[in-house]
């Protein structure tokens, strides 16, 4: 089940030990992991609090990669203070201007909003990789594999495993070796946060790897938890064409291996973790998935669900959300 909002028990003293003693701790937001966040607030300053229990998470990826995009000049909180073998670390607060509820406020605003999101995108790219694991065809196969691990079962279909570990395999093959750049992995409108000044604010990258430029432009434009319509999708990828080429069937590639891999995920998410709210995003990646499947790039993953997943098992598999 999720846990509850409530600080652990070791959160108090490591604020008296941070300097913030006197500050109360409120629920901020939990995420589709174990970690959990808490506003901390004292009189004239706040923070956020990370609490990344062990041993099912572990703060310092997060400390690594914060370290290694603050260098370069983009804005990841600032660490204020950390205690590695409680998983709590203390971050500069961002406050709540998040991309997504700014566009919902000014739908006016949405294409500038993506456009400087794909401005910072195509910046990181033009730095090298930092010194990550490699998104490598093991990866990309454990991923994929979520689909026939956790989808499969839970709407009822017996599939061909071999054959999709062999898809995968023949179609991931021309990029599967590309380390190109850091890929933050959750580069989305619930991650991307509007700060004072116009600069934007990157949260939720701890799971960085080395890899192909094309996933954290997936990640942005086939946003499973907000619609991103064909055009914009389509406008956008214009844009990072002036800024850098885009390998337009790595593209394909990247946004239906995540796709089929965040069905996987969202479905474990209601039948391991008691988090069912994520069903309901369901239809919408597979709209992604569909658009992906179709491009010559995917003729082998797309005969395989062709042969394995039939329409009812698909989008509309979810209409009716599970009890």
């Amino acid at each position: 089940m999720a846990a509850p909002m409530i600080p652990p028990p070791s959160a108090s003293a490591f604020l008296a030990a941070s300097g913030w003693g006197d500050a109360d701790i409120l629920p901020l937001a939990g995420d589709a992991s174990f970690r959990r966040y808490f506003r901390v607030v004292a009189p004239g300053r706040r923070a956020v609090l990370m609490d990344a229990p062990p041993p099912h998470e572990d703060p310092r990826p997060f400390l690594h990669v914060a370290g290694y995009l603050r260098g370069l000049g983009f804005h990841a909180p600032e660490i204020l203070a950390s205690d590695l073998a409680e998983g709590l670390v203390l971050l500069e607060d961002f406050g709540d201007g998040r991309m997504k509820e700014a566009i919902e406020a000014d739908p006016a605003r949405e294409t500038p909003i993506y456009a400087q999101a794909i401005d910072l995108v195509a910046e990181l790219h033009r730095h090298p990789a930092a010194p990550l694991r490699p998104y490598d065809m093991a990866e990309y196969q454990r991923e994929a594999g979520l689909f026939t691990d956790w989808y499969a079962p839970a709407v009822g279909i017996d599939v061909d495993i071999d054959g999709h570990r062999a898809a995968w395999a023949e179609a991931l093959a021309p990029i599967a070796d590309v380390r190109a750049v850091t890929v933050l992995r959750d580069y989305h409108a619930e991650n991307i946060m509007l700060l004072d000044g116009g600069r934007l604010g990157l949260l939720d990258f701890q799971d960085a790897l080395a890899g192909h430029p094309a996933y954290d432009l997936v990640s942005l434009l086939q946003d499973a938890r907000r619609d991103v319509t064909p055009e914009l999708e389509a406008a956008m990828l214009a844009h990072y064409d002036g800024l850098g080429p885009l390998d337009r069937g790595a593209y394909a590639l990247l946004g239906a291996q995540r796709n089929a891999k965040i069905l996987g995920i969202f479905t474990r998410l209601w039948k391991r973790d008691g988090k069912p709210r994520y069903l309901a995003y369901q239809p919408r990646v597979w709209a992604y998935l569909e658009r992906d499947l179709a491009h010559p790039a995917l003729a082998p993953v797309a005969r395989w669900f062709d042969a394995n997943v039939p329409p009812a098992a698909r989008a509309a598999a979810w209409e009716t959300l599970p009890a």
